[in-house]
C-alpha cells in the first residue's frame, strides 16, 4: 500500500553489527549490564537532587536534566539494539523509526545546548565567583534549562519532518544499529540534495557553536586555576576538569564525525562505532564523572540511604 509521500516502505531493517552478530548473546550480556548501568547510575542523580535540599542549586540543576536527557536517549536506542543482539529481529516499522529518530535527535541536540550553559554555569563560579549568586539564580537556571529545550524542539522536529516526507520505495535496510537521519536520507529515493544541506546546517551550527562556547569557557577557567596561589587548589580544579573534558571529548569528537560533514552517504559503517561510544560509552561514563565523585552527592545518597532505612 502506498502512503501519501510515495513511500511504498512499510518496515525498516536495522542492520546492527552484522561483522560480529554470531557473538550475538555476549553482545547482548554487555550491552544490556552498560544500560542498566547507566540507567541507574543517571537516575539517582536525578532522584537524590529533586528529594535533597543540598542540590537545590544550579550545577546539581544542569547535572540531573542533563541525566534524564541520557535516560531518553538511550531508553530510546539501547532496547531495540538488545533485541537484535538477542533475538536477531531487526525489523521496526516505519512510525516507530522516525519516532526514534526524533527522540534520540531532539534530546541529542538539547543535551548539546545544555552542555553549553553548563560550561558557562562553571565560567561564572569559577571565574566570576562573586557575581555567580546574582547572576546564577534560580529562576534564571529553570529559564536556560527551558530555553535548550525550546530552542531544539522546533529546528529538530520540523527536520525530522522534512525527512519523514521524503519517498522511500527502494531499499529498506539501514546499515545502522538505530534509525539515525543520515542513513534514512540516504535510503531515500527523492532528490535529498535540500535536505542533506539543511541537516548539515542545523547539526553543524548546534554543535560547533556548542563547542566554540565551551572551548572558551574551559579555556578561561584553566587560566584562573593558573593564577590560584595553592598548588593544592590547581591540581583538585585540574583533576575534576580533566575528567569533564574526557566525556566531553568523547561526546563532541564522536558526534562532529557523524554528523559535520555535508555528504550523509559518506563513511556510513564507520558512523556505526562512533555512535556506540556516544550511545553506550558516555552515558555511563557521565554518572561516575559528574556526579558520584562528588562528595556532595555522596553525602546525599548518604541521607537517602539512612532515611530510607528509619522509614523501613
Amino acid at each position: 500500500m502506498e502512503m501519501g509521500n510515495g513511500t511504498t516502505v512499510q518496515e525498516f531493517t536495522l542492520e546492527g553489527f552484522p561483522a560480529i552478530q554470531h557473538l550475538g548473546k555476549v553482545l547482548f550480556l554487555v550491552h544490556l549490564l552498560a544500560y542498566l548501568a547507566s540507567i541507574v547510575g543517571n537516575a539517582v542523580m536525578v532522584t537524590i537532587t529533586c528529594t535533597d535540599s543540598r542540590l537545590h542549586t544550579p550545577m546539581y540543576l544542569f547535572l540531573s536534566t542533563f541525566s534524564f536527557l541520557e535516560c531518553g536517549v538511550i531508553s530510546a536506542v539501547i532496547p531495540k539494539l538488545l533485541v537484535i543482539f538477542l533475538s536477531g529481529r531487526q525489523a521496526i516499522s516505519f512510525p516507530a523509526c522516525f519516532i526514534q529518530a526524533l527522540i534520540t535527535v531532539f534530546l541529542g541536540a538539547t543535551g548539546f545546548l545544555l552542555i553549553t550553559v553548563m560550561s558557562l554555569d562553571r565560567y561564572v563560579a569559577i571565574c566570576k565567583p562573586l557575581h555567580y549568586p546574582t547572576i546564577m539564580n534560580l529562576k534564571t537556571c529553570c529559564l536556560l534549562v527551558t530555553a535548550c529545550f525550546s530552542l531544539a524542539f522546533p529546528f529538530i522536529t520540523g527536520l525530522v519532518v522534512k525527512v519523514s516526507q521524503l519517498s522511500f520505495c527502494g531499499p529498506h535496510v539501514i546499515p545502522h544499529f538505530f534509525c539515525d537521519l543520515g542513513p534514512l536520507i540516504h535510503l531515500s529515493c527523492s532528490d535529498t540534495s535540500s535536505t542533506e544541506m539543511l541537516a548539515f546546517v542545523l547539526t553543524s551550527f548546534i554543535l560547533l557553536t556548542s563547542l566554540i562556547i565551551t572551548i572558551i569557557a574551559y579555556s578561561n577557567i584553566v587560566i584562573t586555576v593558573l593564577q590560584l596561589p595553592s598548588a593544592k587548589e590547581k591540581q583538585k580544579a585540574f583533576s575534576a576538569c580533566s575528567s569533564h573534558l574526557v566525556v566531553l571529548s568523547l561526546m563532541y569528537g564522536s558526534c562532529v564525525f557523524i554528523y559535520v560533514k555535508p555528504k550523509q552517504t559518506n563513511r556510513l559503517d564507520s558512523n556505526r562505532e562512533a555512535a556506540l561510544v556516544n550511545m553506550v560509552v558516555t552515558p555511563l561514563l557521565n554518572p561516575v564523572i559528574y556526579t558520584l565523585q562528588n562528595k556532595q552527592v555522596h553525602q546525599a545518597l548518604r541521607g537517602t540511604m539512612c532515611r530510607m532505612k528509619i522509614s523501613r
